[in-house]
Order: structure tokens, then C-alpha cells, then sequence
């Protein structure tokens, strides 16, 4: 028969570390999401009646409506071509960068410190800083260009519909490219040194040595790298509202999803604030967060399913 004195008891303990957490994070994300999409399917009544159920009303609207569809499928393009930028040009820079400090590099690790001292500072400080750099009044920017000849190329980039949204994207680049890189560099130096001496004692040379066998072996850290780029791009909003203001830019020029939801929850999209519609912006960005996520997961599954 079975000790039940001797049975495993449950560690309470772990109650007492966890509790504390999973209450705050329950509180301040959890419920906030999940009551976001349930204003996403409820109207405004009017005053004193409280709100109205209204199933997908809210989510026709914002994606056929001809007042909400411009301003919502214009903040998605916008929001696609932020993520592409970072996806061009973060994460390749980053992956360049950590495969430059793998090496014997004297001072890496000031190099290291000093490429990732920009993400952990203010946003607010970034943007006006950037703002006083590329200020075509009394920014540094038109002096230098001139200085090496190309004065006459310089052009007010942020106050430019075409040009802004790009330009936002590279100060954000600038700023971020040390979460990639850091990551990458991690992966790098797992890399087994007994591998890579017997690829160069084949005769491979350094770019084959990465293509052939460190780049596939980062594959699996690409797709996290991918994912979080992805995740983080779809969330962005304090650069570009620090930058650009609510109204994000001329002509809405660096709108993305964030800023739509901003202005649409509190008053200031289109002629008055619509909390149910800007949940159900919310909702909207929730949604596609999730599918990326969900494609790289299933992505994923498919290559550890191929590699057994």
C-alpha cells in the first residue's frame, strides 16, 4: 500500500514567490487586455445608459467604414514598412556587429557596452536629441553634410511625408540594434570551436565557414530575433508620439497602430474619442501579434519536426 505519509506534498512555497507576480501582472495586463476585448464588442449608449453589445459592429467599421478604414489600413501600411525597416536593417547590422566582436578584438567588450548603452536610454531623451540633430535651424546634421560636400542632399527629413516615417525608423534602428546584436553574439560564442577549426582546416574560407555552418546553426535564434522584432514593432509608440506628437507627423506620415489606438481612446482621432473603437484598435493589433506569433511557432515546430 501506498506511505501517504511519505507522498510528496505540494511546495507551497513556490506560492509565496510566485503569488506576488502573477498578481501584478494579472492586474495591470491580463485584466486590462481581456477588458479591451470586451469593449471591443460593446458601443457607446447614450449618457447614463451604460454601453450597448454591438458583436463585430466595431471591427466592420474599423475596416470598412469610408471614415475609420483610411485611417486604420493607413496606420497597418505604415506599421509593416516600420517593421520592414527594422528587419532589413537592425537585425543584418546586429548579426554583423556580433560576428565582428566573436573575434579577437581588442576592447570588445567597450564596443559591447557602448552599442547597447542606447536602448537603455530615455525615449524621450532620444527623440529630442534626434530632433535637434536633423533640425534643418540648428542642427549638426546640415554642417557636417556640408562640410564632407554633400550639403546640397540634405533635406528637412522629418518634416517630409515620403521621408519621415523611414527616418523614424533608422533613429529607432540606432537605438535597438544592440538587442539583436546581443543576442546574436550569444548565440555565436555557443557555437562549437572544435566545428569551426576542422571547416577552416578543410580549406573554407571565413564567409563560407559563416554561411555553411554558424549562420545555419543561428537559424533558431534568427526566428526569435524575427518574432520580437515583430512583436516589439506592432507595440511601438513612444519613439514616434515623443517625435512626431499624436497626430503622428504630416499627413499622418508615421501613423502606425499605436498612435491610431492613442488618438482613437483618448479624443483625439478624427471628431471625438471613441474608447469602444479604440478597444477595438487594441483588439486589431492584439490579433495581429498573435498570428505572427503563431506562424513562427508552427514555423518553428516544422523545423525541430525536420531536424528529428
Amino acid at each position: 500500500m501506498l506511505d501517504v505519509t511519505h507522498a510528496r506534498r505540494f511546495p507551497v512555497y513556490l506560492l509565496v514567490f510566485l503569488a506576488p507576480a502573477v498578481i501584478v501582472y494579472s492586474v495591470f495586463m491580463i485584466y486590462p487586455l481581456v477588458d479591451s476585448l470586451r469593449l471591443s464588442l460593446f458601443t457607446a449608449a447614450p449618457v447614463g445608459k451604460g454601453e450597448v453589445f454591438a458583436g463585430f459592429a466595431n471591427f466592420h467599421r474599423l475596416l470598412g467604414d469610408s471614415t475609420w478604414a483610411p485611417r486604420f489600413w493607413g496606420a497597418l501600411r505604415n506599421n509593416v514598412v516600420f517593421f520592414c525597416v527594422h528587419m532589413l536593417v537592425q537585425n543584418p547590422v546586429g548579426l554583423l556587429i556580433a560576428s565582428l566582436l566573436v573575434g579577437n578584438i581588442r576592447g570588445s567588450r567597450i564596443y559591447r557596452a557602448l552599442l547597447f548603452m542606447p536602448t537603455v536610454l530615455s525615449v524621450v531623451i532620444i527623440g529630442f536629441v534626434w530632433q535637434l540633430i536633423l533640425s534643418p535651424l540648428w542642427g549638426v546634421t546640415p554642417a557636417i553634410m556640408k562640410a564632407v560636400g554633400l550639403g546640397k542632399l540634405f533635406q528637412p527629413w522629418l518634416g517630409l511625408p515620403k521621408y519621415a516615417l523611414v527616418t523614424v525608423g533608422l533613429i529607432s534602428v540606432w537605438q535597438f540594434v544592440g538587442i539583436p546584436m546581443i543576442l546574436f553574439y550569444t548565440a555565436l560564442i555557443g557555437i562549437s570551436v572544435e566545428l569551426l577549426e576542422a571547416a577552416r582546416v578543410d580549406g573554407s574560407s571565413r564567409l563560407q565557414v559563416f554561411w555553411r555552418i554558424k549562420f545555419p546553426l543561428l537559424l533558431p535564434m534568427v526566428g526569435i530575433v524575427a518574432v520580437l522584432t515583430f512583436v516589439g514593432n506592432f507595440n511601438a509608440f513612444d519613439l514616434i508620439y515623443t517625435m512626431k506628437g499624436a497626430l503622428a507627423g504630416p499627413e499622418f506620415s508615421t501613423d502606425i497602430m499605436g498612435t491610431l489606438f492613442y488618438r482613437t481612446f483618448f479624443g483625439q482621432q478624427l471628431q471625438l474619442g471613441n474608447p469602444t473603437m479604440g478597444a477595438t484598435v487594441a483588439a486589431m493589433m492584439f490579433l495581429i501579434i498573435l498570428a505572427g506569433v503563431l506562424i513562427y511557432s508552427l514555423w518553428q515546430r516544422r523545423i525541430q519536426t525536420y531536424q528529428m
